[in-house]
């Protein structure tokens, strides 16, 4: 691990040639983070160029693209296109979707052709479909190679690949018939042929998929790599474990956001700006305020009842608070479960029911905790058994609405074709907010006769 205090020690010291014997054997992840704990721009890149060419494009792409920008800018032509010749395509493709144009020209144009045409094929496929990820680096053998053959092409050609564990045979059209580990061949007879011990049954995805998606069959398969092919079956690229990484933090983070109503941003916490955090929040907020008008518009409704039987404005807020919670306990669990594909539209009926018998166990659990607290509170009189009576009734009630509502509305998003995040916390939340107060006036507009 590298010593960051005692590297930035020696960099302030401008000791760089002590700094390179510490770090050029470090891992690149590591000589990354060391970068960006440099704050001095002309001294991050000074540490830069000190690194062997090949490590300086691993590390390049393990930086944030804010500080992959900066750095492009301020380094000479020739550098960067050292750097983006030995980068992994995909990992340059990611770089040029978030470069200005004239940047972007500018690399392009000092690329060799088959850098230009490995990115410009990338970066044709919308954003966070399977094509957009994708890397085009990887081993292609032949169905009539030996075990021999096929190792020594390994040899050849596996330096520049993203990954050789798993090698794709194909035929003439490039489609694929089949794969083949490097654990396979190195066991395997060296006059062996490849279409002998190839495994035919290949699971792929396509150009076209949703990123989301693939991630999905990653978890499913405990695959490292997986192939993406075209709308004609051709192999155009790979998918490696890395990637799918990534992702998963990707959409993890994007949901959290969204059942936090807050509109998802790329950046991280610390480099997102005050006005870009302030815009990512205020929509939801505007929205959840104004749609709170209908529980003002209810409370305003019953401002006689309440005058009547004042005891009962003490408990509104643990009503809705509980319904609220309630509703946000089975909207999260539902989605979840969507995002995992665990639970699909057809399984409403089940969700719904499953939720309902948890919630009548639940709410029957909280509205006889509730009456005894309230009776060991607030004493046995007459008027206080109806007002205690009233309040555990509406909570058994709210809890089994809340849960329902909580369960089947993240479902039917999902089956609109809405993000079921969200469904989440704040707007279940303000909806079960006014059911309550409507249950909760309603249960004692009759039990104490008033309108």
């Amino acid at each position: 691990m590298i010593n960051t205090e005692e590297i930035l020690k020696l960099i302030n010291e401008k000791q760089y040639a002590q700094v390179k014997r510490e770090i050029v054997e470090q891992n690149e992840a590591d000589i990354a983070d060391l970068l960006e704990d440099i704050h001095e721009d002309e001294q991050r890149i000074r540490v830069f160029r000190l690194l062997p060419k090949d490590v300086a494009a691993d590390v390049f792409s393990h930086l944030p693209i804010e500080l992959e920008q900066s750095m492009i800018t301020s380094l000479t032509e020739k550098e960067t296109n050292i750097i983006i010749e030995n980068m992994f395509a995909d990992d340059a493709a990611d770089l040029m979707e978030e470069m200005p144009a004239n940047v972007v020209k500018r690399i392009l144009a000092n690329a060799s052709a088959e850098t230009r045409r490995d990115i410009n094929h990338l970066l044709k496929y919308e954003e966070d479909s399977a094509g957009s990820i994708m890397t085009v680096e990887f081993v292609d053998l032949k169905r009539n190679m030996t075990v021999k053959q096929a190792i020594a092409r390994i040899r050849e050609v596996g330096i520049d690949k993203e990954t050789i564990n798993t090698c794709y045979v194909l035929d003439l059209d490039r489609k694929i018939l089949g794969t083949v580990t490097l654990r396979t061949l190195l066991l395997s007879n060296p006059d062996a042929v490849v279409a002998d011990i190839m495994e035919e049954h290949v699971i792929a995805v396509t150009t076209t998929d949703d990123q989301e998606r693939v991630a999905h069959q990653f978890q499913k398969y405990d695959f490292l790599a997986m192939p993406v092919v075209d709308s004609e079956n051709r192999l155009v690229g790979i998918i490696t474990v890395d990637d799918i990484v990534d992702i998963l933090q990707e959409e993890a983070t994007e949901d959290i956001e969204k059942m936090a109503a807050i509109l998802p941003s790329e950046k991280p916490y610390l480099r997102t700006g005050v006005w870009e955090t302030y815009k990512s929040r205020i929509p939801w907020l505007l929205f959840l305020m104004i749609s709170a008008t209908f529980t003002g518009m209810i409370l305003s409704s019953y401002e006689e009842a309440l005058a009547i039987v004042p005891a009962l404005t003490a408990f509104i807020p643990m009503l809705m608070d509980t319904g609220g919670n309630a509703g946000s306990q089975a909207s999260v669990s539902v989605i979840r479960a969507l995002s995992l594909k665990d639970v699909e539209f057809k399984d409403i009926g089940k969700v719904v029911a499953k939720e309902a018998l948890v919630a009548v166990c639940i709410g029957t659990t909280l509205a006889v905790a509730n009456l005894i607290r309230l009776c060991i509170m607030y004493g046995y009189d007459h008027k206080q058994l109806m007002v205690t009576f009233t309040v555990c009734v509406t909570l058994a009630l709210v809890v089994i609405i809340a849960k329902v509502i909580g369960c089947t509305l993240p479902i039917l998003a999902n089956q609109l074709g809405f993000d079921p995040a969200v469904m989440a916390s704040p707007l279940i939340t303000t909806l079960v907010d006014a059911v309550s107060l409507s249950i909760y006036f309603a249960i004692a507009s009759q039990v104490f006769h008033f309108k």
